[in-house]
C-alpha cells in the first residue's frame, strides 16, 4: 500500500488519542506510516515554532512518501507562507508525493498553486477523519483509498431542492478553493492565485452566516467571484443562530449571492469539517455537469 507521512504544519495536536487511533487505523489498512519528529510538538497554540514547522514541511517534502497528510488544521500556515520551500514542495509533487489536508491547509495549497502551479488535495486530516472514536466515514475512506491507488477520477453529489434545475456544463476549468476564512485572508497577497474561469469550492466551520456573507462580499467586491464559471458550496457547520437573526441564515446568504452573480451557485458538496468528505484536487482541470439535481465533477487521472 502507500507510504504516508504525517506532519503538523499548523496548530498543536490536542487530541493525542485521536492521533494514535488514526495512525493505528492507517497501519491496519496496510499503509506504511511515518510520523514526523515534531508531529506532536507544541509551542503556544502551534505545533512547534514557525521554524520547526517549516522544517517539518521540508522533511515531508524530502520523505519520498506517496502521501503527506496533516495531523490537523487550526492556524499557523499564513505565518510562514513567505518562507515555504516552494521548490522542494514542487519537486516532491513531481516525484509523486500527494499533499493532503483541509482547513488551515488551504493556505498552503493556494500558495503552492500560486507559486508553482502544482496540484495538491483537499481531503482528510489524520485526527479528525481517521481518529474518531467511532469508525471513519465510509465515503471518506473510499475516496482516500482511491487516492492511494491512483484511481480517483471524479465525484458526484445530490444538489439540494433549492438549487437550480436547469443543466450546467463547465469544461476544462481549474478547481480551487477550500476554507472560506483562510482563502479570504489571503486576498491581495502574492499567495492568492489569480484564476479566471475556475470552479471555486468553499466550506467553513464555526462561522455565523453573517460572517460568511461578509467574506463572500469581500470576494465579490474584489472581482474574484464574478470571474469564476461556478461557485460550489460545501458544508458550513458548527455555528449558532440567535433570536435577533430573525430568519437570516445560510440560505439567505446563498440566495443573495445568486442575485449578484450570473454564474451557477451550487450547494451540497460533501466536503468540509464533516465526516463525509470527498477528496478534491486543488489546481486540477475539471469538468462539471449538472442534470436536474445530480452534479458530477470529473478531473480524470492525475
Amino acid at each position: 500500500m502507500s507510504h504516508i507521512y504525517i506532519f503538523s504544519p499548523s496548530s498543536a495536536v490536542r487530541d493525542k488519542a485521536a492521533f494514535k487511533r488514526g495512525v493505528k487505523r492507517l497501519k491496519a489498512l496496510g499503509h506504511q506510516v511515518e510520523i514526523d519528529a515534531d508531529a506532536l510538538s507544541s509551542s503556544m497554540r502551534f505545533a512547534g515554532s514557525d521554524e520547526s514547522r517549516l522544517a517539518a514541511i521540508s522533511r515531508a517534502s524530502a520523505s519520498g512518501a506517496d502521501i503527506a497528510m496533516i495531523s490537523r488544521g487550526g492556524y499557523g500556515l499564513t505565518r510562514i507562507l513567505t518562507q515555504l520551500p516552494y521548490k522542494a514542495i514542487a519537486k516532491a509533487i513531481d516525484k509523486g508525493t500527494q499533499f493532503v489536508g483541509l482547513s488551515d491547509f488551504t493556505a498552503f495549497q493556494l500558495a503552492v498553486y500560486a507559486k508553482t502551479q502544482r496540484i495538491t488535495w483537499q481531503g482528510p486530516a489524520l485526527g479528525e477523519d481517521f481518529g474518531p472514536e467511532g469508525e471513519p466515514d465510509d465515503i471518506m475512506s473510499a475516496c482516500f483509498e482511491d487516492l492511494c491507488l491512483e484511481q480517483g477520477e471524479g465525484t458526484g453529489w445530490r444538489l439540494s431542492k433549492d438549487d437550480i434545475s436547469k443543466s450546467v456544463k463547465v469544461n476544462n476549468a481549474v478547481l480551487w478553493g477550500g476554507n472560506l476564512a483562510v482563502l479570504t485572508s489571503m486576498l491581495g497577497t502574492p499567495y492568492f492565485p489569480t484564476i479566471k474561469g475556475g470552479v471555486l469550492f468553499l466550506e467553513d466551520v464555526g462561522e455565523h452566516p453573517y460572517k460568511v456573507e461578509r467574506m463572500l462580499t469581500q470576494l465579490f467586491n474584489a472581482g474574484v467571484l464574478s470571474q469564476q464559471k461556478t461557485i460550489v458550496f460545501g458544508q458550513f457547520t458548527n455555528y449558532k443562530l440567535v433570536p435577533h437573526d430573525k430568519g437570516f441564515k445560510m440560505k439567505t446568504v446563498i440566495d443573495r449571492l445568486r442575485t449578484q452573480l450570473k454564474i451557477p451557485v451550487l450547494t451540497g458538496l460533501p466536503f468540509g469539517h464533516v465526516p463525509t468528505k470527498v477528496l478534491l484536487p486543488v489546481g486540477a482541470k475539471v469538468d462539471l455537469a449538472v442534470d436536474d439535481r445530480d452534479a458530477f465533477l470529473v478531473w480524470g487521472h492525475i
